[in-house]
């Protein structure tokens, strides 16, 4: 039999007073909990509503301060979060920001404001929610500066797509024998269009530097040029328009991130010190993340913070297909080039990613290539001077054929009734200004 019932204690709150946000777009419901007056090992709550407006927060500010509530949590929906975390924390309270997936609310229970914040609250009290990775303040405004250039090369991209579709469609070939369409050569072709100029030899000459080796092809390439209408001219001249103040945007928009990123040169030359990453994509990771890397425990909480590591659906003992899981979108693009880059160039990263692409098909190797990045990345900005160095293209051959080697002789002592047990020398003289 057993020992019979035994009275315990309950474990102490994470939170003795603390409120839980649940926002919306023009209002929010917030609830508190706290102590009861009459018992004090219950909870006593409150559920208020207020607006989003400064008026409104403030006063959700003062109403926590008469409760002596130090925190906040409220759960990150789209970026209506953002003027109230940003106010309650220049009011100097703690803010919290809970991923949706971490205080999802139990099915069954009625989906509206006041609950969901008591819900939070709850949640938040209990240390049921890990805080989310909020951006610095200075942060902030270069990841609106960095972000909005993404999404103007993004648009331009879509130009230049529009351009070559406009071609096609006038029989006009340029694509299939100039590598780059918007070239110096390409584009003085498609201003000669747009002034009239049809004869397909006349056009073939403009060709400049290596693309003058190919001026047969693209006379034959020009040939269509005679369903080159007016019109298609005049829709041309908008799209290259376009194309031209795109490019002068960024151009300006690269100015201003240069200014904000000057303080933090030293990490921008790390991260560029890796293969496959450019002075761009150094500045778009370094915008996401900050220069403080203790805000993440290690390399592999960077990585599945940006969604770099693989997802596995299980249920029982059936395993599902394994896929990226959610992320930062923006520094997912900024690695998804980065891993491509890489994989064409002759180092342990290019070798990495043409080993799983071989096996497990690209999508899959810039996953593992950008998991990789992300890990050498966290270990460059948490020792500055550091650098990175490469392993070199057959770092996973040596690694092989180390692991065989020490196979073989192990079994070798094993036969001979021997136990092995292996430690590795440490290095007497650590390279502290490395990375790989």
């Amino acid at each position: 039999m057993g020992a019979g019932v035994e009275e315990v204690t309950d474990e102490p709150l994470y939170r003795d007073r603390a409120c839980g946000i649940d926002i919306g777009k023009a209002g929010m419901a917030a609830t508190i909990r706290v102590p009861s007056d009459g018992d004090r090992r219950r909870r006593a709550q409150e559920t208020r509503v207020f607006g989003t407006t400064k008026r409104e927060v403030l006063a959700l500010a003062d109403w926590l301060r008469c409760w002596q509530v130090p925190a906040v949590v409220m759960e990150a929906t789209g970026d209506y979060w953002k003027p109230v975390f940003y106010r309650l924390e220049a009011e100097g309270f703690e803010c919290v920001l809970a991923d949706a997936r971490q205080v999802k609310n139990l099915p069954g229970r009625p989906k509206r404001d006041p609950s969901d914040s008591r819900w939070l609250a709850g949640c938040f009290e209990r240390g049921a929610v890990t805080s989310c990775f909020v951006a610095a303040p200075e942060f902030r405004v270069i990841r609106l500066h960095t972000r909005y250039r993404r999404a103007l090369t993004e648009e331009r991209t879509r130009e230049l797509q529009r351009v070559e579709k406009l071609l096609e469609s006038a029989a006009i070939k340029l694509s299939s024998v100039l590598s780059e369409v918007h070239g110096v050569t390409g584009r003085d072709i498609m201003d000669h269009l747009i002034a009239g100029q049809r004869d397909p030899r006349v056009l073939a000459q403009l060709a400049r530097t290596r693309a003058r080796a190919k001026i047969s092809q693209l006379q034959a390439a020009l040939e269509g040029a005679e369903f080159f209408t007016a019109d298609h001219a005049a829709l041309l001249k908008v799209m290259l328009g376009r194309i031209d103040r795109i490019t002068a945007e960024i151009t300006a928009l690269t100015g201003v991130i240069e200014r904000l990123l000057a303080p933090f040169e030293e990490q921008l030359q790390q991260a560029e010190s890796m293969p496959g990453w450019g002075r761009r994509t150094a500045q778009d990771a370094l915008a996401e993340t900050g220069p403080d890397m203790s805000r993440f425990p290690d390399g592999g909480h960077l990585a599945s913070w940006a969604g770099r590591t693989p997802l596995d659906n299980q249920s029982g003992s059936r395993n599902g297909k394994a896929k990226a899981k959610k992320g930062n979108r923006y520094l997912a693009a900024a690695l998804g080039e980065t891993a491509v880059a890489a994989g064409r160039t002759q180092t342990r990263e290019g070798a990495r990613y043409r080993r799983i692409a071989r096996r497990r098909g690209k999508l899959k190797a810039i996953v593992a290539v950008g998991n990789t990045q992300l890990n050498v990345y966290h270990k460059l900005l948490s020792n500055p001077g550091m650098r990175y160095q490469d392993l070199g293209p057959d770092y996973y051959d040596r690694q092989r054929d180390t692991r065989r080697q020490i196979a073989h002789h192990v079994g070798k002592l094993g036969a001979l009734g021997y136990e092995v047990t292996l430690a590795r020398i440490p290095d007497p003289e650590p390279h502290t200004t490395q990375a790989a």
